[in-house]
């Protein structure tokens, strides 16, 4: 078991909440609300990501968590001889414990490039699947799967996207963003584009929650309103709905308030910057990464060393000797947490 009063760089949602919510919780902890998200915060919430995605028909719907999210978005816009194409990196494929499959759905995978996919690699595939004389005794790609930032924390550029989502167009298949550290994708300092554009060049997406400040919940919004049918209850059946539906609408009140959520996400990216400082100090190899994602190559002696003073997580390894980790930064990453590991480092280095 980690020591728990050691500093933390594990990942983003290894502290509570951030204040704000807290304080939101408080202050309406003793008003009364309806349920399964009919409650007025929930409410509130929808009203405000309509209005920062610029997308007034959004259908928006708060459910439990990233896994719960993906599998159920997927089972929901797919049919069932349908799977959803994505990258061998993408979380769906990884770390999702095959979630997406327990509802019949194959992951249909593509080369990944730190990260990424590659809109040509997919105009390809879905080329050959219809060209296919056998193509009906295979699984159809129904669904378009990225993620925002990637799983290796790279940014997809609004090119890369639009060329993405205009194939998706020509074949018919609708594409689908998994938001879960959004904030941080749309914070880094190689994104250019916003929420509203993203909102504009997808079929659905979510807003990640647990990443970004929130206790739990994921908020995903198909812009056109083009919910699938039935949803709320996909929703239920996949055992992502909130009867207490406040837990979820409460905390996007609060991160849609004020900008809360994108300055959440500043933070954690100005930290993790901080970060890639220091190690490049330190003399230590960083891979490509603009978000609160960073990954550093060490060798196995160091990264045993390193974790004497401060926590973080293995990634994979790299040769018999070295190591690829992985340090995150939140909103609760604080200037004593960045000069415990600066000091861990020079000791390291020393």
């Amino acid at each position: 078991m980690n020591d728990i009063t050691m500093t933390s760089f594990e990942s983003d949602y290894n502290n509570g909440a951030h204040p704000d919510i807290l304080r939101h919780f408080l202050e309406t902890n003793n008003l009364q609300s309806q349920s399964y998200g009919y409650d007025q915060w929930s409410e509130s919430a929808r009203a405000k990501i309509r209005e920062a995605t610029q997308s007034p028909e959004a259908s928006i719907f708060f459910l439990t968590g990233g896994t719960q999210a993906n599998a159920t978005i997927i089972d929901g816009m797919t049919a069932s001889y349908e799977g959803v194409v994505s990258v061998a990196t993408a979380h769906i494929n990884v770390h999702e414990s095959g979630a997406v499959e327990a509802f019949g759905h194959k992951v249909l995978t593509l080369p990944s490039h730190d990260g990424k996919m590659d809109a040509d690699e997919l105009h390809d595939y879905l080329k050959a699947y219809h060209a296919d004389p056998t193509w009906e005794h295979m699984v159809y790609p129904g669904m378009v799967y990225i993620t925002f930032p990637t799983e290796l924390g790279t940014v997809y550029k609004a090119h890369e996207i639009e060329s993405i989502h205009t194939i998706c167009q020509e074949y018919n298949i609708p594409l689908f963003i998994d938001g879960a550290r959004l904030g941080y994708g749309l914070a880094s300092a190689e994104c250019d584009f916003n929420l509203s554009w993203l909102a504009h060049h997808c079929d659905a997406f979510y807003i990640g929650g647990t990443k970004v400040g929130a206790l739990c919940g994921e908020a995903v919004v198909f812009p056109r309103g083009n919910a699938p049918r039935q949803f709320f209850t996909i929703v239920k059946r996949h055992g992502a709905l909130l009867a207490k539906s406040r837990v979820a609408g409460v905390q996007f009140d609060a991160l849609f308030t004020d900008g809360l959520y994108f300055r959440i996400a500043q933070h954690a990216i100005d930290k993790a910057m901080q970060l890639r400082k220091l190690f490049t100090e330190a003399g230590l190899t960083l891979r490509n990464s603009s978000t609160n994602q960073q990954f550093v190559e060490l060798s196995n002696t160091q990264m045993e060393t390193l974790s004497q003073s401060v926590l973080f997580e293995t990634w994979e390894p790299i040769d018999d000797s070295h190591t690829l980790c992985r340090f995150v930064t939140s909103w609760a990453t604080t200037d004593e947490n960045m000069n415990t590991l600066s000091q861990a480092l020079k000791d390291l280095t020393a």
